[in-house]
C-alpha cells in the first residue's frame, strides 16, 4: 500500500503545505478536508478488515491526500494550473499515484475520472468542508457543535451564501460515494466536531 514510506506521512504533508500555503484560511480548509476524508478512510478501513501497518498506510494515504490537495492554489489559483503544478511538485517528490490521481479527479476540470474510494472521499468532502466552516462561522458561538444538517440544506438553497461553493459537487459528491447527502452532512459534521480546536470552529 502506498504511503507506508515514512518520508510521505503527515507531518511532511503538513511542512509542504504550510511552505507553499500562507494563508490561515487555506490552511484550515485542508485541516477541515482533513478531518472528513480521513474519518472515510477510517470506515474504508474498517469495511476492508485492515489493521496493523496496512491500515495505518491506508489512514495516511488519506490523510496527507486531503492535506495537500489545494497546497498549490496560493501559488497557482487558476484553472489552467490549479491542481496540476501542485501535481507536478508532488510527482517530483515521489509522493504516491494514488495520491497524485485523487487530486487530479477533485477538480471537475480536470478530466481525470474518480475511480478510487479515496478520490470519491476526496471531491465529496471539499466542497462540503468549506460550506460547514461557512455555515459555523455565521453562528453565535461560531462552533461547528452547532451546525446541524437541517441548517446546512436551507443554507445550500441560499444562493447569496458562501457563494463559492458548488453546491452540485456538494450533491455529487455524495452520490458518487454512494451515500444519502443528508447522512454525508452528519458524518461530516461529525469528523469536524472531533478537530474543532484545530480548525478554529
Amino acid at each position: 500500500m502506498a504511503g507506508a514510506n515514512s518520508n510521505y506521512g503527515r507531518e511532511q504533508a503538513w511542512q509542504l503545505l504550510t511552505e507553499w500555503t500562507q494563508s490561515e484560511n487555506l490552511r484550515k480548509h485542508a485541516l477541515a478536508v482533513e478531518a472528513c476524508v480521513a474519518a472515510y478512510g477510517e470506515q474504508e478501513a474498517d469495511r476492508l478488515g485492515l489493521s496493523g501497518e496496512e491500515r495505518g498506510s491506508l489512514l495516511n494515504l488519506y490523510s496527507t491526500t486531503a492535506l495537500l490537495h489545494d497546497f498549490d492554489y496560493e501559488r497557482h489559483p487558476t484553472a489552467e494550473e490549479h491542481p496540476f503544478a501542485g501535481v507536478r511538485e508532488l510527482e517530483r517528490l515521489g509522493w504516491p499515484e494514488e495520491m497524485r490521481t485523487a487530486i487530479l479527479g477533485h477538480a471537475q476540470y480536470s478530466g481525470v475520472p474518480r475511480a478510487s474510494q479515496l478520490a470519491k472521499a476526496l471531491f465529496a468532502c471539499d466542497e462540503l468542508a468549506g460550506f460547514l466552516t461557512a455555515c459555523a462561522l455565521i453562528k453565535p458561538s461560531k462552533a461547528i457543535a452547532d451546525v446541524e444538517v437541517t441548517s446546512v440544506k436551507k443554507k445550500m438553497k441560499d444562493k447569496a451564501f458562501a457563494r463559492g461553493v458548488h453546491r452540485e459537487d456538494i450533491v455529487l459528491g455524495a452520490s458518487e460515494l454512494g451515500v444519502d447527502l443528508d447522512a454525508h452532512i452528519a458524518f461530516c459534521i461529525e469528523a469536524m466536531k472531533k478537530r474543532a480546536g484545530e480548525l478554529g470552529l
